[in-house]
């Protein structure tokens, strides 16, 4: 295994993706320093092929060999019957892979970890939304080593997180790659149209659709990819950003060594012109979308969306002619045997993947019918005009390169220490039950639970909203914190409110909430929401902490057993669950939650909170999907909320959620825009599907 860590390392270290075995070895090939990739289960891309551990076993050797790094996303939601199971994979990844690390969301993770005594480092995932610099001394309280900054910071706020990181905790930045248009961490788009749940890898993307708005259709929600290309140089200065990351674990080998090649030229020599030319030149063919640097330069900032016009991945080949009586086109650029091309986009029917089977040359008529012909299924026809894309090249020098790691990798053998490992028993919990303290197996794996609450408190229900709302009898009234509303409020007012934190907060407003915070502290408040666990940092103690009562809200995303214990350990009063969970998870956990739980039962939940607003997209206004669903936008603060025109509604559940232990009880009232209204239609959300 490789001795080197990040902190012996002078430089940043250039972090690769990784979805098959072949785009492994060209991330090898191209110089990465790490590679990052995911197994079969419990990884945030589950769409990407993935490995198995025997193959991630292989590889590892082999990047160990070379002075390599390999770190396993394990960055999915875990619901209360995953435990057994991603314990069990922990303990076998520790045994047979020997990573350097794992990528991780979920705060359960971080105790399986412990209690499998994983002896790499622990990232915390980007999905976890660490997006304000006091919250980065209590993930280190934690046992993470390193946090992955949310892609929507720019260079000043990278610069204060940088500032503010306590020693001993390193930060990683993206720096390369697809862009999501909600906060990581901050979607549930996917998965509130049919339980497929970006928090657990299996988002189906659709905010890249087409949507009809205020008379036009446009992509208003698809962003460009982020490159942050010769801009790299300005977080050489700061020694904490210790990881430079491409994303992209569902791209090609063509796309992986091509990026890394070029960040490792700007990172080794960053100031020579003929360096900077040919970094610009090798990710220009890496087959992305076109890039963007998104809000990195702040007194430039540059928004990531262009709605009206067809970003898809890959590099344009040319288009249909308009007078063209047969489908072809005259390749800007030659085609080589083995590329795959692109008809189209996903949402079109007449989309479809060709691959060429022979050299074409520059300029010279390729007809797509013949192309396509064997074994497929005939489709619409294109309208003339339509652009072809190459979305995946293997060019004969890379494959020959990739051959040569492939013999190398053949030299490893395969099962070295894996039967031995396959056989032997497993890691016996510190505090298992006594039945399984002797020969526990790796498929025996019982993860040691936290004790759970005995006597629970009684019911309470909660209503809250952006303004304050009449009283009602027995009714927790709450309100979401809005700094700028607070100078017209009474002190009584605001001592008998409960507040809620907004989902993200950014570094640049970090002391605008903090002030705000302090303000209804003064006045008595003493019941809060955090929809971040890190915003429990915000949370100074002092003469009023001993009788405040902080709760952990929905948007932290809790859904199993020791993440519920970690937040207590936290400080945390009580746990508000992840709305994303089926009837099965959401029964089930109270029964082994060390905090009294709630639930949001009813309202707007919206699909996603972006930082993001493309000019053409209108606030208040609906956007039509090609499903006739309807969704609308509202800014609040620095976020865009992109609200649903049907609510989430679980009351026809409240007695069964009450018997299973539940004790706050949430509704969530959000004031619709002027002339929509809500639909008669309700969801259950993922009540009655089984959460992928």
């Amino acid at each position: 295994m490789s001795t080197t860590t990040i902190s012996e390392s002078r430089s940043p270290e250039i972090l690769a993706p990784a979805g098959d075995k072949t785009a492994f070895l060209a991330a090898l090939a191209a110089g990465a320093d790490a590679v990052y990739c995911g197994l079969k289960h419990f990884s945030a891309r589950m769409e990407a092929e993935n490995f198995s551990l025997r193959e991630l076993a292989q590889l590892t050797a082999l990047a160990h060999a070379k002075g390599r790094r390999v770190l396993v996303a394990m960055n999915s939601l875990l619901k209360p019957h995953d435990l057994p199971a991603a314990g069990r994979l922990v303990d076998q990844l520790q045994r047979i892979v020997h990573p350097d690390g794992l990528i991780v969301q979920d705060l359960g993770f971080l105790d399986l970890v412990r209690q499998t005594g994983f002896s790499g480092e622990v990232h915390l995932s980007t999905l976890a939304c660490v997006g304000n610099p006091a919250g980065l001394a209590a993930v280190q309280r934690l046992g993470v080593r390193q946090v992955v900054l949310p892609r929507e910071l720019d260079l000043d706020e990278i610069k204060l997180m940088a500032r503010i990181c306590p020693p001993g905790l390193g930060l990683e930045v993206f720096v390369h790659g697809a862009l999501c248009y909600a906060v990581s961490g901050r979607c549930y788009w996917s998965s509130y149209m049919g339980g497929k749940s970006g928090l657990r890898g299996r988002c189906v993307q659709p905010c890249r659709r087409l949507y009809s708005h205020e008379g036009r259709q446009g992509r208003f929600f698809s962003c460009l990819d982020l490159s942050l290309d010769i801009l790299v140089k300005t977080l050489l200065d700061l020694p904490e950003v210790r990881t430079w990351k491409i994303e992209g674990r569902k791209k090609s080998a063509h796309y992986v060594f091509h990026t890394v090649a070029a960040y490792r030229m700007l990172r080794d020599d960053p100031g020579a012109s003929r360096v900077k030319k040919d970094a610009l030149e090798l990710i220009s063919v890496a087959l992305g979308r076109p890039g963007s640097r998104a809000g990195y330069l702040p007194q430039r900032p540059h928004l990531p969306l262009d709605p009206l016009e067809q970003h898809g991945s890959g590099l344009l080949v040319g288009c249909i002619p308009k007078d063209a009586k047969t489908l072809f086109v005259r390749p800007r650029i030659a085609l080589q045997p083995g590329d795959l091309l692109r008809l189209g986009s996903e949402d079109q029917p007449w989309h479809r993947i060709i691959r060429v089977s022979r050299f074409v040359p520059k300029g010279v008529r390729f007809e797509l019918e013949q192309a396509t012909r064997r074994g497929a299924k005939p489709g619409p026809c294109p309208p003339a005009g339509i652009a072809l894309w190459l979305v995946d090249r293997r060019e004969p020098e890379l494959r020959r390169l990739l051959q040569v790691w492939e013999q190398e990798l053949n030299q490893v053998l395969p099962d070295a220490g894996l039967q031995a490992n396959e056989g032997g028993a497993g890691f016996q919990p510190a505090h298992a039950p006594a039945r399984c303290r002797s020969h526990i197996g790796p498929s025996l794996f019982v993860p040691s639970l936290p004790r759970p609450l005995r006597k629970a408190p009684g019911t309470r229900e909660m209503v809250v909203s952006r303004r304050p709302q009449r009283r009602q009898e027995r009714t927790v009234q709450a309100m979401w914190l809005d700094p700028q509303f607070l100078e017209r409020m009474a002190p009584a007012t605001c001592r008998d409110l409960c507040w809620w934190l907004p989902p993200v907060i950014w570094p640049n407003e970090e002391t605008l909430w903090l002030d705000a915070l302090e303000q209804v502290r003064s006045f008595g408040a003493s019941m809060f929401v955090c929809n971040a666990p890190w915003q429990s940092a915000l949370f100074v103690a002092g003469a009023h902490s001993d009788r405040e009562e902080i709760w952990a809200g929905p948007f932290c995303n809790t859904a199993n057993a020791l993440a519920v214990d970690a937040l207590r350990r936290m400080g945390f009063a009580g746990a508000v669950v992840s709305p994303e969970l089926d009837e099965e998870s959401l029964l089930a956990l109270p029964g082994s939650a060390s905090l009294p739980l709630g639930v949001v039962l009813r309202g707007m939940w919206p699909l996603a909170v972006s930082r993001w607003q493309a000019e053409e997209l209108h606030l208040e206004k609906p956007v039509i999907s090609p499903k006739e669903e309807t969704a609308w936008t509202r800014k609040i603060g620095q976020n865009l909320w992109v609200f649903p025109d049907w609510s989430l509604d679980l009351t026809g559940f409240q007695n069964k959620l009450e018997s299973a232990g539940y004790r706050l009880f949430i509704q969530l009232h959000e004031k619709l825009p002027a002339g929509l209204r809500e639909r008669p239609r309700t969801s259950a959300f993922n009540w009655n599907l089984r959460l992928l």
